[in-house]
């Protein structure tokens, strides 16, 4: 136990990213069983519990108790990673019929020109079967993404408050929170962009393809392996700024929530609260981000839609002002529900694993003399 306390002053984690701490005080449960009458194995008689037959006792657990998670551990992390995998996977599966729609009003304005017509369109030509065209390699690109979104947006959040210390970590979250969710992004696009090209192909073609397993190959023919990642620079484009919304938005809306639309302190508020403000802290923050992310949108849809196009051909078909506003209201309908239910389901799978949820603490800088002294010990 000594071990644990010591370990726990020496911590250079600010104490803001997490609310529940990892150090928290336990009952010694060594010392109810040296009070209490020893199991033997050969027949003992009751009462020659203490001493060195104590240290033989043991407890049974419970089928039920779940083994907690060291924060920080690679089991946080790999919990982290599924998460993630679940909140963007399912989420952007099941709004494949609006991402559908969304992506022929910015290739083909024209024919779909209103979000009511676009269903309808697809409706007449394709069937109901047609507005969940191209979910398989939605699911598994933005599996991907996620696994990588989430799980490395802890590990750079914790390394980055490391590097600043305790002081500088707690004044400078904003930056924190914007710098790890940047770095963690421009891995998931990686992870993303070859089934975000299929996708996108697949969805705006009819007639390309059935879906991915022979819309990848008949990708990779026409534009070759290096055409996977033509999009991903504006992939980039859209994702990182998207992100750095999407997280840093979320921490500071959810522990404004807290700090003043509710007067219980978090870890006093039922857990069903605590993922209800997750998922309306996580609904604001996609509505930001479909604003922030909307023109590098357009830009991937119409380069994976077009064999041999560039930026400024798509600048100049669409213009600036298409660029940024066409199929925008879907977005923001999509986004927010979309973003909202990834930070719902994401902080259900940590409570579920028996994890804090993400954000709601406002950080209290430690004094300068104690950084210190922690530096010293």
């Amino acid at each position: 136990m000594a071990f644990s306390s010591e370990s726990c002053r020496q911590s250079l984690v600010p104490s803001f990213l997490y609310y529940s701490s990892p150090c928290s005080k336990t009952p010694d449960l060594q010392k109810l069983l040296n009070k209490s009458p020893a199991i033997s194995n050969g027949g003992g008689r009751e009462g020659e519990g203490e001493g060195e037959g104590a240290s033989k006792s043991f407890i049974v657990p419970s089928p039920s108790e779940r083994r907690k998670i060291e924060m920080y551990s690679p089991a946080f992390y790999a919990a982290c990673t599924a998460g993630g995998i679940l909140s963007c996977g399912l989420t952007h599966m099941a709004v494949t019929p609006l991402d559908l729609v969304k992506c022929n009003m910015q290739i083909d304005p024209a024919k779909y020109k209103s979000i009511s017509s676009g269903f309808g369109v697809l409706l007449k030509e394709q069937g109901f079967r047609g507005f969940f065209r191209g979910w398989v390699p939605t699911l598994l690109g933005y599996s991907a993404q996620g696994a990588c979104k989430f799980g490395f947006y802890e590990f750079f959040k914790k390394y980055y408050s490391d590097i600043a210390g305790p002081e500088y970590a707690a004044k400078y979250k904003t930056l924190i929170y914007l710098a790890g969710s940047a770095s963690a992004e421009v891995i998931a696009d990686v992870a993303l962009c070859p089934m975000e090209a299929v996708k996108v192909r697949v969805q705006t073609q009819p007639g390309f393809a059935r879906g991915l397993s022979d819309g990848l190959p008949k990708f990779v023919r026409s534009e070759g392996a290096s055409g996977l990642y033509k999009g991903l620079v504006p992939l980039w484009g859209r994702q990182i700024p998207y992100t750095m919304m999407k997280f840093a938005s979320f921490e500071t809306i959810v522990e404004m929530i807290y700090k003043y639309g509710i007067p219980t302190p978090k870890d006093q508020c039922s857990k069903p609260l605590q993922l209800g403000v997750s998922f309306a802290g996580g609904y604001v923050a996609g509505v930001l981000c479909a604003i922030v992310s909307h023109p590098a949108d357009n830009l991937v849809s119409f380069l994976n839609n077009a064999k041999g196009a560039t930026v400024g051909d798509a600048v100049k078909k669409l213009g600036l002002w298409g660029l940024f506003t066409r199929g925008l209201p879907l977005r923001i309908v999509m986004i927010g529900t979309l973003t909202g239910a990834q930070w719902g389901i994401y902080d259900a799978f940590k409570v579920f694993v028996g994890l804090p949820t993400t954000g709601g603490v406002a950080p209290i800088a430690a004094p300068a003399p104690e950084v210190a002294k922690v530096a010293l010990s």
